[in-house]
């Protein structure tokens, strides 16, 4: 039975190393196959005119400039607003409540949130901001849905990033008579922007990719403007312009551009990201 042992541990060790290459080889070619198919089908139809003009029915062009201003602009909208609520609440867990059972019920009710289909915030967000507040269908509407959607997002990559600063450092501001929210501000923040950065880089890609909330908030206009007039009006983001141009007008050409471009921006997202990352860690260390 010992003599044995050794045997079955080896094949039990080679088994498992050869599905989780399998697993990974399997997830990367997917990867490359997705990038390549989209590549393969979008390359032949990018042009200049495509990326800086807007949709005419007088010669019935196609452009996706005002898709991709409104995506600019929904993004700035809701990082406007979701991150002083996001890092305020984390700190105001972290840092100042007292009540652990308060806390408990918080982060639970965060982590609910993180849970919920985007579907389901589209149809309370056109409930609430587009008729209760009428907003109406406009870009502003999508972008405080986007900020309910993402605040557990940013709350939870905050507040693990404020666990991750020593109490050591916080004891020794203390001890040389700062204050609480001066020793926040002075120790706490700058040991740990690092994650904060990352997460609100993360946080952005999600709102890139969002199309069910938007559908129901932003509308799918393809208008151009600038803006403060895009925020009180319905515009369609990429994401939601690619599910128009696929799905109702069957124009499969423009949506694989689309999604070209959809990839690209995931693309520098993530290296802004792991880039943030590396230059806060070179510059802490």
């Amino acid at each position: 039975m010992q003599n044995n042992l050794p045997l079955r541990r080896k094949a039990y060790c080679g088994t498992m190393n050869f599905m989780m290459l399998l697993c990974t080889g399997i997830t990367v070619a997917l990867t490359f196959f997705l990038i390549i198919y989209i590549a393969v089908e979008s390359i032949p139809h990018f042009s200049v005119k495509i990326l800086t003009t807007k949709p005419s029915y007088l010669d019935d062009s196609i452009g996706v400039l005002p898709d991709i201003l409104n995506t600019i602009y929904i993004i700035i909208t809701t990082l406007v607003f979701v991150l002083p609520l996001g890092i305020g609440a984390a700190i105001y867990l972290t840092e100042y409540a007292k009540s652990k059972k308060l806390v408990g019920m918080i982060e639970y009710a965060i982590e609910s949130l993180a849970g919920i289909p985007s579907i389901i915030y589209g149809l309370t967000g056109m409930l609430i901001f587009c008729q209760f507040f009428s907003l109406k269908t406009s870009l502003l509407s999508g972008a405080l849905t986007l900020v309910i959607m993402n605040l557990p997002t940013i709350i939870r990559t905050v507040q693990e990033s404020l666990k991750t600063v020593p109490q050591g450092y916080r004891e020794g501001a203390f001890g040389l008579g700062a204050g609480k929210w001066h020793m926040i501000r002075t120790v706490v923040l700058p040991c740990c922007i690092d994650g904060i950065v990352t997460g609100c880089i993360l946080a952005t890609g999600r709102m890139i990719g969002e199309s069910a909330a938007l559908l129901f908030t932003a509308g799918f206009a393809h208008a151009l403007n600038g803006f403060f007039d895009a925020l009180t009006h319905s515009g369609a983001t990429l994401t939601v312009a690619l599910y128009v141009y696929a799905k109702e007008q069957g124009e499969f050409e423009v949506a694989f551009v689309i999604a070209a471009i959809l990839l690209v921006l995931s693309f520098i997202t993530n290296m802004s990201a792991s880039y943030v990352g590396r230059r806060f860690q070179k510059s802490k260390g």
